[in-house]
């Protein structure tokens, strides 16, 4: 069954935040990474083990198939970005984060990832292949 587009209600929520974004369009928001793949983003919230702050939040990214991408091939997820009294506040917090700041949380992770090294997209990769050969496979 194909998505259903539905306008965004701007009245939920400020959607150039990660948790207004989500309640504004009804849908987590997505990215592409520095490494040409996309990824959907959530909040997610755990005990943390600190009774002084038994709730922490972090971002969630699920990583999708470059072709067909229906179906998630890994994801990468943050340290706790907030901790709190009870789960809804550290939620808030994490929720707040700007669109921005996600979208370099998200890239500070594929660089991890990569052992530090910023990876090469797809396209960039079979653009030098093809350049490294002159066009011959």
């Amino acid at each position: 069954m194909p998505g259903q587009h539905l306008p965004a209600d701007h009245s939920r929520g400020d959607a150039n935040t990660i948790g207004g974004y989500a309640a504004a369009h009804g849908r987590p928001a997505a990215f592409e990474g520095s490494d040409g793949v996309s990824y959907s983003v959530e909040i997610v919230s755990s005990p943390t083990g600190d009774p002084e702050r038994p709730w922490g939040a972090y971002l969630l990214f699920v990583q999708w198939a470059r072709i067909g991408g229906a179906s998630p091939t890994g994801h990468l997820e943050t340290e706790f970005l907030a901790e709190a009294d009870n789960e809804s506040d550290a939620r808030a917090v994490v929720g707040a984060l700007s669109l921005g700041q996600v979208r370099a949380a998200l890239d500070a992770l594929i660089v991890e990832r990569a052992g530090g090294a910023p990876g090469r997209r797809w396209w960039d990769a079979m653009k030098e292949d093809v350049d490294d050969t002159g066009g011959q496979p």
